[in-house]
Formats: structure tokens, C-alpha cells, sequence
């Protein structure tokens, strides 16, 4: 006998024929002896209908009556769910969030969940019904109802599986599985048969809208499988693992993200501190950064460029305004109309030549990369929102994507390994907490620059082709913000291949008009965990407690599950010690 956790979403819902599908579904499961756990959204648009009845009323309900108010959808839903199981012949039982026993925080319209009850539910299932769960909400400590917000019903669904011990979640949408980019954008799309936690990470977070990346990260926290699959049709669909062997390829995805929107703050003085500042005071006001990219500086200066979503940056923008007044530097620009285009796949890790196979088919799809940033599964891209969906499609057709057939295990054949109850338990305690697994300093690395580079199509694929030629292994790549019609591109090697990589460097630069300089050794300080992207104060975290010990920051770039530094090399053993009690990882 299984425990299985089924999550139908709001277009599986949506009217009363598609309930009795789906519950046809967790039917079937019951009926062939497994534990069956529903959890569903509210029906098709009704959340949007109890919205637009707010704003009827007023124009600024509080957060704690929306709350109420939107939570009813899914009690709604979880009724009607039950009456279809029961006039099947099953026994089941409809559950609120409250009754379930999923606690939050008090941040209503947004709660992060705390802690979750196991007790009334495995009653239940040990009575021998389907328990049908409201997706969405919980409550708080007062008592109040509160909502998850975006994807909400997603993270009830992953967050029970785990404190059940669920032997598997899955997830039933409107697609038949996880993709190899949103064929929306590119009709030559593959499904996937398996990917792992890490790389569904990237993808959820990147804008792959099948799930949102907060039940990712519970499933790669506790470990959960899920299965994603069409609730309209029966197939196999996509498994995402906690990990798995990608050698066969080394890109598994190609993901997009429309709502990004670009800020710098141009000539930081090039001293502890600064991004210290900046992000603390975006943190303070709950606005999550993405793509932060600092580049290596000159003469005392460098520019700070990171990326948030379209509707936080007006917010954004007032912040690093004040922020830049404060620390003295020359000003605030930004861009609203870029997109976000990443290559995603753990198989990157020792392949050759992705990086330049990536930036020459961008430039020969004449499209002008504005900033880049890497870690050890993705490459990201910031390219004119005009050019997004042909990024995609030149990205998705240059690591042979196009007609890709998914060798990996069939989903049905999902090893699951039982976790020790009482573990599970403890780790229970502030579910969505910032998990951060580990931090790593690599002394290893050499760092290149290339200054003046021209601001044109192609100019990254020159340097990373010439790169290759040499034979060189490049570990992380940042392209700043170009000013003034220039572009900065930093990445490191290892210290042993220095004197290489500078005869190639001078001969590109050379042929580019551009100037390329080397430290020849350097700290790269690695911060993983889960989270990371999601919690506003990540950022502030790590560059506080580095600046109060005068320690400067040359380059950043990050990822939803890592954060890379590069810090001087007589910092970088003082910095490890620093980040590791920062993050009470001794």
C-alpha cells in the first residue's frame, strides 16, 4: 500500500464534469488499495471573480479580509471533490487549510507555511478515506486564515507529501509534463521524462509556469518525487527526482522570464559596504533580487546591475535612488522592456564548450546580450524583451532540443528511500525557512577581464570561441551593464592555466580594440541552499557581515540554489569563517 498525494489545479476543476474526472482519478489510486491524500485550487477563474467582488467594494480591502475571502474558493471546491468520491462509493472528507492543521505566519495574501499537523489526516486515511485538502491556505498563530500566495496550491501539495511521508506527489495540470522550453514560445518542444529538484529549480523560478519554484523547494528540502501529469489524458508525464544522471545531455531546458526589469547603479565607489547597503534596504521592504551582476571595477568604481520583476520595480528603483545619493555614486538606470533567457541542465558540469556554443547561436540570431551571469546548471541571459522568443528558439535549436527524445527511466519507477518520522518532524519546524546546505571556498582560480569590449552582437561568442581554441575550462562568467556603447566581461580558470588563457585573451582583445588584465589568483566563495532567490534577505545576509570585516566583493552572480563571490585571496579563508557563521553552518 502507497501513500500518494494528488494536486488537481484550477482548470482540472473548473466545472462540475472536470471534478468528476479528476476524481475518477484519485478513485482508482484508492480503489487498488493506496492511502490517497487530494489537495485542489479553487475552480477555474473563481479566484479572479472573488477579486473583482472586492474591488466592488473597495479599492483597498485589507490583506486579512482578501485572505477570507479567497480562501472560500477552495472550500468550494474541496466539497464539491468529496460529494464526486462519495456518490462513487468511496468514504471521503473535505478539509479546510485550518483543518488540516497547516500553520503560517501572519502575512497575509503571502504566508509562508511554519508547520503542519499530521495528526487529523492519518486518522482519516487510516479510516480508510480520501482526505480532499484546500490547496492555498492555512492559518496563523491568532487564528486568522491566511493564503500562500502564487503557487500556493502547489506548496500545500508538495509540504503535505512530505510530512506524510507520501510515497509520491502528483501533480495534475494541463499539460502533459515538464518541457524543454514553454512550447507557447517554441512549438519544437520535448517533453522530459525525468529532471532533477535542482534543475526544475532553475526552470520553475526562470518562468516555467508548470509549477512555482516555493514546492520545488520543499521537494528538494525533504526529498519528495513528483510526477507531473495531464489530468485529461493518461500518460507517463515527467518525474522530477532529487537527483539524477543527465551525462546524456548537457542542457535539459531552455527557460524564459518576460518580467524582468534592469536597475544599476553606476559608479559605486569600489569599497566595503556598498552592496551592503543597496540590498539591505531592498530586504528591509520584502523585494526579492535576481540576477545581481557587480563588475570587476576601475579606478576606484564599479556598477552593481541586478534584475527584479516588473511589479517590483517601481519600489526598487525609489530605493536604490536614495541608497546611491548615500554612498556617492553617480547615479540610477534602468531598463523595464528585457527578458531573461537561460540554458538550464546538471549536466553542464565538466561539458566543454557550452558557454560559446550558447553565445554563438545568440549572435547568430543577431540578438545583443546586455548582461550574463553562471553557475554551475545555468547560463542566464538579458536580452530586449523583443528578442526573448527568438533567444529561446536559437538556444533550444543549438543544443539539439529540437525533436529531443527523452531516453531517461519511465516516471512510474520512482525510488523513494522512507525517512526517519521523528527526523522528518524536526525538520519540519519553519517549513519555508532559508535552508542554506553549505558554503565552499575554491582558492584555485585566476580571474580575466576584458574592458572597452564594443556593445554589439556576437561579442561574447567571439571571446568564448577563442576561449575554447585554447582549450581553457572557464568556471564563472559575469557580463556587467555596458556604458557608453562598452560592455565588461569577467570569468575565472584555473590559476594553472593563467599564462594560456592570457595569450589568448591579449590576442582577442587585440582584435576587438578592447583591454583584457588578470588577477592571478582569487577567492571564489560558494553559498548553496534552497530558497536562496525566494527570501529577500538572502543578499543582505551575505555581504553585511563581509563589510563589517572590510572585506570587498569583485564579482557576484547567482542562481535560485547558489550564490558565487569573488573576494581577494588573502580574504578568502577569513571570509569562508565569516559566511559559515553568518549562516550557522558551524
Amino acid at each position: 500500500m502507497a501513500r500518494v498525494v494528488q494536486k488537481f489545479g484550477g482548470t482540472s476543476v473548473a466545472d462540475p464534469e472536470k471534478i468528476l474526472r479528476a476524481a475518477k482519478k484519485a478513485a482508482r489510486r484508492h480503489a487498488a488499495g493506496d492511502q490517497v491524500v487530494v489537495v485542489v485550487s479553487a475552480m477555474g477563474k473563481q479566484t479572479d471573480t472573488l477579486v473583482h467582488l472586492a474591488q466592488q467594494i473597495t479599492n483597498s480591502p485589507s490583506a486579512r479580509e482578501m485572505d477570507m475571502l479567497l480562501s472560500t474558493g477552495e472550500q468550494v471546491s474541496v466539497s464539491l471533490f468529496a460529494m464526486a468520491l462519495q456518490s462513487m462509493g468511496h468514504k471521503a472528507v473535505s478539509l479546510t487549510g485550518g483543518q488540516v492543521g497547516i500553520r503560517t505566519d501572519s502575512s497575509h495574501t503571502k504566508a509562508r507555511i511554519q508547520s503542519i499537523s499530521t495528526n487529523h489526516v492519518s486518522r482519516i486515511l487510516d479510516g480508510g478515506a480520501i482526505v480532499i485538502a484546500a490547496g492555498f491556505q492555512g492559518y496563523d498563530s491568532d487564528g486568522n486564515i491566511t493564503t500562500l500566495g502564487r503557487g500556493g496550491s502547489d506548496t500545500t501539495a508538495v509540504a503535505l507529501a512530505a510530512v506524510l511521508n507520501a510515497d509520491c506527489c502528483e501533480i495534475y495540470t494541463d499539460v502533459d509534463g515538464i518541457y524543454t522550453t514553454d512550447p507557447r514560445v517554441h512549438a519544437n518542444a520535448a517533453r522530459l521524462s525525468t529532471v532533477s529538484h535542482d534543475e526544475m529549480l532553475e526552470l520553475a523560478s526562470l518562468g516555467a509556469g508548470v509549477m512555482h519554484s516555493r514546492s520545488i523547494e520543499f521537494a528538494k528540502k525533504f526529498g519528495v518525487p513528483i510526477v507531473v501529469r495531464s489530468s485529461f489524458e493518461d500518460g507517463p508525464g515527467t518525474t522530477i527526482v532529487p537527483s539524477q544522471s543527465s551525462s546524456q545531455r548537457a542542457v535539459s531546458g531552455v527557460a524564459l522570464a518576460r518580467n524582468e526589469a534592469r536597475i544599476t547603479v553606476e559608479d559605486v565607489p569600489d569599497k566595503p559596504g556598498a552592496s551592503h547597503q543597496l540590498f539591505a534596504e531592498l530586504s528591509s521592504e520584502g523585494i526579492a533580487v535576481d540576477m545581481i551582476i557587480q563588475n570587476a571595477g576601475s579606478g576606484g568604481m564599479a556598477d552593481i546591475s541586478f534584475t527584479v520583476t516588473d511589479e517590483n520595480l517601481d519600489s526598487a528603483l525609489r530605493i536604490s535612488t536614495t541608497v546611491a545619493e548615500s554612498i556617492e555614486a553617480a547615479g540610477v538606470t534602468h531598463n523595464a522592456d528585457v527578458a531573461k533567457v537561460s540554458i538550464v541542465g546538471v549536466g553542464m558540469v565538466g561539458a566543454e564548450g557550452v558557454a560559446a556554443t550558447l553565445f554563438q547561436a545568440i549572435s547568430a540570431a543577431g540578438i545583443n546580450v546586455h548582461m550574463i551571469t553562471t553557475s554551475e546548471i545555468k547560463i542566464s541571459v538579458l536580452v530586449d524583451r523583443v528578442n526573448a522568443k527568438k533567444c529561446v528558439q536559437a538556444a533550444h535549436q543549438a543544443f539539439n532540443l529540437d525533436g529531443f527524445i527523452d531516453a531517461s527511466s519511465p516516471s512510474e519507477e520512482i525510488a523513494t528511500q522512507k525517512s526517519d518520522p521523528l527526523e522528518v518532524v524536526r525538520r519540519l519546524e519553519g517549513m519555508e525557512d532559508l535552508a542554506i546546505e553549505d558554503c565552499q571556498l575554491d582558492m584555485s582560480q585566476a580571474l580575466v577581464t576584458f574592458f572597452n569590449l564594443p556593445n554589439t552582437p556576437g561579442v561574447a561568442a567571439d571571446v568564448f570561441q577563442a576561449v575554447g581554441r585554447a582549450g581553457l575550462n572557464v568556471d564563472m562568467i559575469v557580463q556587467s551593464f555596458p556604458r557608453n556603447g562598452r560592455a565588461e566581461i569577467s570569468f575565472t580558470i584555473p590559476e594553472s592555466d593563467r599564462k594560456q588563457a592570457l595569450d589568448a585573451v591579449r590576442n582577442i582583445a587585440s582584435d576587438l580594440g578592447a583591454n583584457a588584465t588578470d588577477v592571478p589568483k582569487v577567492a571564489k566563495l560558494s553559498l548553496t541552499g534552497i530558497g536562496i532567490r525566494s527570501h529577500a534577505g538572502v543578499a543582505d545576509k551575505l555581504f553585511a557581515p563581509l563589510a563589517d570585516a572590510g572585506v570587498n566583493i569583485d564579482l557576484i552572480s547567482t542562481s535560485e540554489v547558489r550564490v558565487n563571490v569573488i573576494v581577494s585571496a588573502e580574504h578568502g579563508t577569513n571570509s569562508l569563517r565569516i559566511l559559515r557563521n553568518a549562516f550557522e553552518l558551524e
